[in-house]
């Protein structure tokens, strides 16, 4: 059908059929491959899996880890027993192994080696790079002003370069149809800073997550005038890194020669406030001799590759018991541990050989008793002044010749027969001797000893890491504080002098950037005589000697 609008030419015809929409390319499975491995290299992707990361990290530090902290989730699963089930289903009392948890880390790491090796190739291009030609249009660039000078224009060529090399720029000379003119630039170490930024942080990622596999912590009770050696069989629980060695453990021993707890009354919550704690101890390494050394709260021991920590204290009384002939069946220090902060303190005794039954018995100990009413005591303060302990006693099998581990805090008293009670229990003050239930022989509270609870940690990643944030840290600060600037110098011979173009171009925010080019102008312009007023805003032109730069002054970089 022929058009009849005038503004159509006269053999127009409408098409008939309205054109099909436009379809989209089908992106085979290795441009899927592409497009996946585009968007989880990008910028954007690795900000959002760092942010991802952290909020990944946050149950860690809201619950016990079961890697720092065992006891501390067995603790939770007995006051939270449901919400125990969920959480641990979840993997949350493993975060930082978790497969969630893991996932984010390797996708993190992917995305900022995607990022930093193209962008690495970039720049280095860049760097090997002519600075771009010089704009045929100065004046629509930031910045723009002219000057006109008397002089050759080669050699105010000269000049200007010598300016800009002076101030730091790399800098090429074009030569447009006898149109001279000057390109500079400066500033890459702003991309410099920002690749070294990634680069640090892919190294902080490497020290956690391999070095993290060489990390062991270990826990161990040690009591006053014994000592610890560092072997596996000292520890009294330790946790590996998956990459752990037994034999890369450094010999070394420590012995605790005494502690000291500082303590201040509240009158009016009326409980003791610790002070201070100070564990005097003794320190040896291969081939050397025991050396004093001290351990307080937030100053770990730096010994054998190890941070030793100070955990926890309390009393180990000295008890020996006898059997009916005199012979000492049992002897040594019983770690009770403290159940309130004036120590009062819960401990088991077992003594499975030398009797005519094993005996388990369930001990509570007082530093400093007092009467708390119903013939029930309490402990006063923390400090050791005329000490109680109280025993129950229970006859039976204990299970210690099964071969399955057994706890030795705790008494299971299942099938056992309890000989002596709460309320009929031994009570023994420092250096008392009472006899046992059923002529079975005599127990001793013979002496008082203190111990301490130690973390021994040892972490190969940290002078790493530390390295690696400081890095970090320079990286980001030249990114972030110095501008990437492009200047230009245009020279135009005339019939009345050689007219100078100056214009600058920033990439990205640069507010200094106008200054710059004037006072560039200003110093170049220096150089010659000038020909007629000078420009409005613009300071004097000085004669300067031949080669001379001029005045020296402070320039932004």
């Amino acid at each position: 059908m022929s058009n009849p609008r005038s503004d159509r030419p006269a053999d127009h015809v409408d098409a008939p059929v309205a054109p099909a929409a436009p379809v989209n390319p089908r992106l085979s499975p290795v441009g899927w491959l592409r497009f996946l491995w585009r968007l989880l290299t990008s910028m954007r992707t690795a900000l959002v899996l760092l942010l991802l990361l952290a909020l990944a990290a946050v149950p860690g530090s809201l619950v016990p880890q079961r890697s720092s902290d065992p006891n501390g989730v067995i603790q939770y699963q007995r006051d939270n027993p449901d919400l125990f089930t969920v959480l641990d289903g979840l993997g949350v009392f493993s975060t930082f192994s978790s497969p969630w948890f893991s996932a984010v880390y390797l996708l993190l790491f992917l995305s900022l080696v995607g990022c930093v090796i193209p962008r690495t190739k970039h720049h280095v291009d860049a760097l090997r790079a002519r600075p771009p030609r010089t704009p045929q249009r100065l004046e629509r660039l930031v910045g723009f002003t002219t000057r006109t000078a008397a002089g050759e224009p080669e050699r105010i060529v000269d000049r200007g370069r010598a300016v800009l090399r002076g101030l730091g720029y790399r800098v090429e000379r074009y030569d447009r149809g006898g149109e001279l003119s000057i390109s500079a630039e400066r500033g890459y170490l702003r991309e410099t800073g920002n690749l070294v930024f990634h680069v640090a942080l892919l190294g902080v990622l490497l020290a956690v997550g391999v070095g993290g596999g060489f990390i062991y912590t270990g826990q161990r009770v040690l009591v006053q005038d014994t000592a610890f050696t560092n072997t596996l069989a000292s520890y009294d629980s330790i946790n590996p890194g998956r990459f752990f060695d037994e034999s890369k453990l450094e010999p070394y021993s420590l012995r605790l020669d005494d502690f000291t707890g500082s303590y201040e009354f509240d009158a009016a919550s009326r409980t003791w406030k610790p002070v201070d704690f100070t564990a005097s101890l003794s320190t040896r390494e291969p081939g050397g001799d025991w050396t004093p050394a001290e351990l307080k709260v937030n100053h770990p021991l730096q010994i054998g590759g190890t941070a030793v920590y100070l955990l926890g204290n309390g009393y180990a009384p000295e008890i020996t018991v006898r059997n009916p002939a005199g012979e000492a069946v049992f002897s040594g220090p019983v770690v009770f541990r403290p159940q309130d902060a004036n120590l009062f303190s819960l401990g088991v005794i077992k003594v499975p050989d030398g009797l005519d039954r094993q005996l388990g018995m369930i001990g509570l100990f007082y530093p400093d008793p007092i009467a708390a009413g119903n013939g029930a005591l309490a402990s006063f303060s923390p400090e050791a002044n005329d000490p109680i302990l109280t025993l129950e006693v229970y006859a039976g099998d204990l299970g210690l010749d099964t071969g399955v581990p057994v706890n030795v805090y705790q008494l299971d008293t299942d099938g056992l027969e309890q000989l002596v009670g709460r309320s009929d229990a031994l009570k023994l003050g420092l250096g008392d001797t009472v006899d046992l239930p059923d002529g079975l022989g005599t127990i001793e509270f013979s002496g008082l000893r203190r111990y301490v609870a130690l973390d021994i940690h040892h972490d190969p990643t940290q002078g790493w890491v530390l390295l690696a944030a400081v890095t970090a840290l320079g990286g980001l600060l030249l990114s972030l504080f110095i501008p990437r600037r492009r200047l230009w110098i245009k020279v135009r011979p005339g019939a009345d002098g050689v007219t100078l173009e100056y214009a600058g171009l920033a990439r990205g925010e640069d507010p200094a950037l106008e200054r710059v080019v004037a006072e560039l102008a200003d110093r170049h312009a220096r150089e010659f005589e000038p020909v007629g007023p000078a420009p409005a805003g613009s300071e004097p032109a000085e004669s300067a000697p031949e080669g001379s730069v001029g005045p020296e002054r402070r320039i932004e970089p």
